[in-house]
């Protein structure tokens, strides 16, 4: 893996592990988070080309963290390990902070309680009770998948990133570590039409860029069939589970009214 690369991954693990030391609950969230969670797809994380001709995967690190601990956070970040904060930040600090690496070398986000991108993704407010004890040093892989499958406008970089993710782990309908909890990504979505919607479309487009991976044969004809295997089981869990009300109601506008939020380009 390439050496900055390495180093990113390296200081948020450590920043994760100094941060549960001190009783912070810090997570990792995004790519970093897939690849820590995926160690026999390095490989293949490095031949798809995640950011292109650059030979990197990551460009800057991400996590999420609880608004109730925001002041020990803020503590660890700029008093322990002296990263500097954005400006930006000082006029938004309630959702989110941006950090530099004292060094300049890679950025940092901290998002808080939850993901607000195309759509929302809760972890809760209670360090103690929040999705985000499930895991750690990263966010659970439904939660990581849910963070991919939000984005409306989605990139190739993120499809990739799904097709590592399903490439190495299994589906099932139980929180476990190394199993994706389709049960709870379908019971999210149940809630939320326009969600729903982006979800079944991204996991399309999982399912035609995997088939143009395996014809360049970046990626083995048995990967290929488990990806898509998996892809379609998520989506079944997605159709078969029981939908809300408001989930009903929406659907009966359909894409006649825009279904996701307008945000500003972030790293993911």
């Amino acid at each position: 893996m390439n050496t900055m690369d390495q180093k990113i991954v390296d200081d948020a693990i450590n920043i994760a592990e100094v941060a549960n030391s001190k009783s912070v609950i810090v997570r990792i969230i995004g790519a970093l988070a897939i690849r820590m969670h995926s160690p026999g797809s390095v490989e293949l994380f490095t031949r798809l080309g995640r950011l292109g001709s650059t030979g990197r995967l990551f460009s800057d690190a991400d996590f999420i963290a609880y608004t109730k601990q925001r002041g020990k956070l803020r503590a660890l970040f700029e008093d322990e390990f002296k990263f500097k904060i954005d400006g930006y930040s000082m006029l938004r600090a309630r959702d989110r902070i941006i950090y530099t690496h004292p060094d300049g070398i890679y950025k940092v986000d901290v998002f808080f309680d939850r993901l607000d991108f195309s759509h929302e993704i809760h972890f809760g407010s209670d360090p103690k009770k929040g999705r985000l004890t499930l895991d750690f040093p990263s966010i659970s892989l439904a939660d990581v998948l849910l963070e991919k499958l939000q984005i409306h406008h989605i990139t190739e970089k993120d499809v990739k990133d799904m097709i590592v993710l399903l490439h190495e782990h299994g589906v099932g309908s139980v929180q476990d570590r190394e199993t994706i909890d389709a049960k709870h990504i379908a019971l999210t979505l149940a809630n939320d039409w326009g969600f729903w919607y982006d979800a079944n479309l991204n996991l399309d487009k999982v399912l035609a860029l995997a088939v143009d991976y395996q014809a360049n044969e970046l990626i083995s004809r048995e990967d290929l069939l488990e990806i898509q295997t998996k892809a379609t089981q998520l989506k079944q869990y997605m159709t078969e589970e029981p939908k809300s009300q408001s989930w009903m109601s929406r659907n009966k506008i359909g894409v006649r009214k825009q279904w996701w939020n307008d945000v500003e380009e972030r790293s993911r």
